[in-house]
């Protein structure tokens, strides 16, 4: 039988864009399960038509406690994969050793980790933007189509943004450049694998390579992969099932790594 696998959404989604994934996986013969984020559940179109009240006061510890409790809940620890600050969540929980595998797609960086980089300084400024207060990022097409989708058509952005974008709260990407969003990055830890795409405007991909090499256990697993063409919606974009075969392909490398080495220990 094998693992659970945790899916763990991003900002301006929920867990209809693991729809999916949950199915790929699923049919691997692992059970998959998709929390939503508090104030995310429910249809995208009603959170968007209707925010939530209090979106805009939602912090990144909150959520990062209701994943842990959702985790903890479960009888083994299991495989978690996070997109954008759902791939920093991973981390976090990996460090509180409650994670038997991790993978972070297009990660938001722990430790106020920056890349020099246009599209990522302008987007993170204008969803960060002190000015706004605890206003909701209201979330359009438009800037879906720039930040998420830049390498769709128009057409195949607005299917995307209509069937999974939400709004969302500047706080969280706030809080991940602040103390809820550190690591100590020598300690060791569970295997990880850093999935970026390589023409992704929020999170460069190289900001996520930069992210797994700023792990220093020597005895640890810390992978890096790439793909070409792919935006920040990696994980829904045509040729998605590329990247979600090359993960599954990982963790049962590393699965039948781990059960041979617990085997012999035993």
């Amino acid at each position: 039988m094998k693992k659970t696998i945790v899916f763990i959404h991003g900002m301006f989604q929920n867990p209809v864009s693991w729809e999916k994934w949950i199915a790929y996986f699923n049919d691997k013969g692992y059970e998959c399960i998709a929390p939503a984020w508090p104030l995310h559940e429910g249809n995208p179109i009603d959170l968007r038509n209707n925010p939530p009240a209090g979106l805009g006061d939602l912090e990144l510890q909150t959520i990062v406690d209701e994943m842990e409790r959702v985790i903890i809940a479960l009888p083994e620890k299991p495989i978690v994969i996070g997109h954008s600050v759902g791939g920093l969540i991973v981390q976090l929980l990996t460090q509180k050793g409650i994670v038997e595998m991790g993978v972070p797609i297009d990660s938001v960086a722990p430790n106020a980790m920056l890349a020099f980089d246009w599209g990522f300084m302008k987007n993170s400024a204008l969803i960060a933007n002190p000015f706004k207060g605890n206003e909701p990022f209201m979330m359009d097409l438009e800037s879906f189509h720039g930040s998420f989708c830049n390498t769709m058509t128009m057409e195949e952005t607005d299917e995307a943004y209509n069937r999974t974008a939400t709004h969302d709260s500047r706080n969280v990407l706030r809080d991940c450049m602040g103390e809820a969003g550190q690591i100590d990055l020598e300690l060791p830890h569970s295997p990880l694998l850093f999935i970026g795409g390589e023409e992704d405007e929020i999170i460069p991909y190289d900001l996520n390579e930069k992210n797994a090499n700023a792990y220093t256990d020597e005895v640890s697993i810390t992978g890096f992969k790439a793909f070409p063409n792919r935006s920040h919606w990696i994980c829904g974009q045509a040729g998605w099932e590329e990247v979600a075969s090359y993960i599954n392909e990982w963790l049962t490398e590393h699965e039948e790594h781990q059960y041979k080495t617990t085997s012999t220990t035993l």
